[in-house]
């Protein structure tokens, strides 16, 4: 029985390790931390996540990723933003409650544009495709999601690059990023699978 343990342990973290290989080496000089360095793009991927934790407290990813845009926009490395997260029930919205903050911080209404089904970071890259009718764009949130987000987007078709949100170090930080290594597991087997959305709908269109 512990033979048969072992095995199956070596085998999971191999499998962890090759994907987490993949997706790092497809991502390599596609990620950006400063806005000066990053290439032009029209439009920005906005990657949700919830405003507050479960404790009540502060989201740091939902600030530093808020940040992130608004410099990226203000830097005019951008001049269109969807902000694709998930709003499945009435009493939580990631891309509401990150489009009032961006105009809070001086980014117009009328350049930002809703994806209200993204419910996965494989989610929001299809829909960005098929729906919002993209085929490049600069996608924002911590570098290790950027990683993964652009591994998607490649196999899907689309030419992304990553702006690197600050990091979170304390321990809601760690806890993400040890399940990132799972969810880079996921994302494989999603494009090997060819997985399509929750929800479609009709095209939306950005203008220039």
């Amino acid at each position: 029985m512990k033979k048969i343990l072992f095995v199956v342990g070596l085998v999971i973290i191999t499998i962890i390790a090759i994907c987490n290989f993949l997706v790092v080496k497809n991502a390599r000089h596609a990620v950006f931390d400063q806005t000066a360095e990053i290439p032009i793009n029209k439009v920005g991927l906005l990657l949700g996540t919830s405003k507050l934790l479960s404790n009540g407290q502060p989201n740091l990813y939902f600030e530093y990723r808020i940040r992130a845009a608004t410099d990226l926009f203000k830097a005019k490395k951008i001049s269109k933003l969807i902000v694709s997260g998930d709003n499945s029930r009435k009493d939580y919205n990631e891309p509401g409650d990150m489009k009032a903050e961006l105009i809070k911080r001086g980014i117009p209404d009328s350049v930002i544009f809703l994806d209200c089904a993204g419910f996965s970071t494989y989610e929001s890259l299809y829909r960005l495709k098929a729906v919002f009718l993209q085929d490049s764009c600069t996608i924002i949130s911590q570098k290790f999601h950027n990683e993964r987000a652009i591994y998607i987007a490649r196999h899907l078709g689309i030419n992304a690059i990553g702006y690197n949100a600050r990091e979170v170090v304390v321990w809601n930080g760690l806890k993400t990023k040890a399940r990132e290594k799972l969810a880079r597991v996921k994302c494989v087997m999603d494009i090997w699978q060819k997985k399509t959305p929750t929800h479609l709908g009709a095209p939306i269109k950005i203008g220039e």
